[in-house]
């Protein structure tokens, strides 16, 4: 393993921490020597133009992409670079992607329930724990992403930003400690893109959570530290206002 480059302190109060991590498909660097640190129960918006290397990324933190080098650390102790996605996935980071992805001919609080992290060996199923999860779990999550009212309908028939939040719901049956959000507003109405801003927030109060998007109204509402990334490097770092103003930001991303 490399030396780290940033501070000690980084590793401490860090949730997330990568150092020097480059990506290369057929000759293409998607990440180029990237280093970003999320802090323990930290929102972090990240931006950049398509093929900035914001997916890969992510791929790369969930287990789907191996680094061809650099450092990837979760939570302090966890090396990700020799951890497979089911392995990732249970010790705390959950990933929900731009397309909802619920159980369609299933109900809302079914999708919650199927979800919920616990138990899953034989014995465990034999006698019946699922059936036996405290509602109150269940009745928190729909609370917290305004389901509560539809928790006994079909998930197909949920609006579209209604199965964006079923989703981010059943992350957090999951009961990770840090999520990674790709777009959670694409497609959505003006009311639900402000009312998804609003749940994050709130999710963002026990949790670290990174956010990916393009919609900057988006970014701006979630009043969080931002970074932008371009040709698989941070470009730049800091509140919306400064990043938005930085020259090299808008030249290769906002425009003019």
């Amino acid at each position: 393993m490399m030396i780290p480059r940033t501070k000690d302190t980084d590793l401490t109060d860090s949730i997330l921490y990568l150092d020097g991590v480059s990506v290369s498909f057929d000759g293409f660097k998607a990440l180029n020597d990237l280093s970003l640190v999320i802090g323990r129960g930290e929102m972090r918006a990240i931006i950049g133009p398509n093929g900035a290397g914001k997916t890969t990324m992510m791929d790369v933190v969930t287990g789907k992409t191996r680094p061809d080098e650099g450092v990837v650390l979760y939570d302090g102790n966890f090396d990700l670079t020799g951890m497979d996605e089911a392995e990732i996935a249970e010790i705390g980071v959950g990933r929900k992607f731009q397309k909802p992805t619920v159980f369609e001919s299933h109900s809302v609080e079914d999708n919650i329930v199927l979800a919920l992290k616990g138990p899953r060996s034989a014995l465990s199923s034999l006698f019946g724990w699922r059936n036996r999860v405290e509602d109150e779990r269940v009745a928190a999550i729909l609370d917290t992403i305004g389901l509560a009212g539809e928790r006994a309908r079909p998930a197909e028939g949920l609006s579209h930003g209604q199965k964006q939040w079923l989703e981010i719901g059943m992350l957090l049956a999951q009961d990770p400690k840090l999520l990674l959000v790709d777009e959670p507003v694409a497609g959505m109405t003006d009311a639900e893109t402000e009312r998804t801003a609003e749940l994050l927030v709130e999710i963002a109060r026990d949790h670290a959570v990174v956010v990916v998007e393009h919609d900057m109204t988006f970014v701006r509402a979630l009043g969080c530290k931002v970074t932008c990334l371009h040709e698989g490097a941070v470009l730049a770092e800091g509140g919306i206002d400064a990043v938005s103003a930085n020259e090299r930001v808008v030249e290769v991303y906002l425009g003019r």
